[in-house]
């Protein structure tokens, strides 16, 4: 009866393993296909109206939003606060340290897949306007590489107002929210941030507690 409790014992602990490795090959798999799928999509509404409209050129689509093709050479939503070579190298070096954070966390140790998908956002977003600065200076053949411009394209002016005159600063102006005109990557990038900051901000300091834990022990 011992040893047949045993194996049944063993047998169940190699279930479970496999059971958790099965689960990090998905989580692998959703990362990548969420990554694929912000980048195909991105691209290719880039690529259409790069292609198809003249740049300042506006589509109304419904009166709350618009097709305005726009190219900056900074941040996401148009914000430019430095060199052009400088930011795209710091989005690779972003890119390639989320990688290695991503690989690392789902190899081991359980990471819930919400977390893994707000972070594949996040690199999804990043690609997507690396990809405009590396390639699209040559492609359409304006700039050496790494210095394209990122092509900007959604506009939501959703409501608008004239601020009253006596206001001071800005009376008499003209308001419209929302303003910047943004891309398919900076929408993934933005609400992947917003959603690690709102629900899996405890993610980063249980990660420390979890290694000074472990290196703790192994000392012992």
């Amino acid at each position: 009866m011992g040893e047949i409790g045993s194996s049944r014992g063993y047998s169940c602990e190699i279930r479970i393993i496999n059971n958790i490795d099965m689960n990090k090959v998905k989580q692998n798999w959703l990362v990548v296909g969420i990554i694929l799928l912000a980048l195909i999509l991105d691209q290719a509404s880039k690529v259409y109206v790069k292609t198809h409209f003249e740049l300042g050129e506006t589509v109304d689509v419904f009166s709350w939003f618009k097709i305005r093709f726009l190219e900056n050479n900074g941040m996401a939503f148009g914000i430019e606060w430095f060199s052009k070579l400088l930011l795209t190298l710091f989005r690779i070096v972003a890119v390639g340290v989320m990688s290695w954070y991503v690989h690392t966390m789902i190899h081991k140790q359980e990471v819930r897949t919400g977390y893994l998908v707000t972070i594949a956002m996040v690199m999804a977003g990043a690609l997507g306007n690396i990809i405009d600065c590396v390639f699209y200076g040559k492609i359409w053949d304006y700039a050496g590489w790494f210095h394209g411009r990122v092509v900007d394209m959604l506009y939501f002016p959703l409501v608008e107002w004239n601020w009253p005159d006596w206001l001071p600063w800005i009376g008499g102006d003209h308001f419209i929210f929302f303003q910047p005109i943004f891309n398919v990557a900076d929408a993934a990038l933005s609400v992947g941030v917003i959603l690690l900051i709102l629900f899996y901000s405890k993610n980063f300091y249980q990660q420390e507690v979890d290694e000074s834990k472990s290196d703790s022990e192994s000392k012992k």
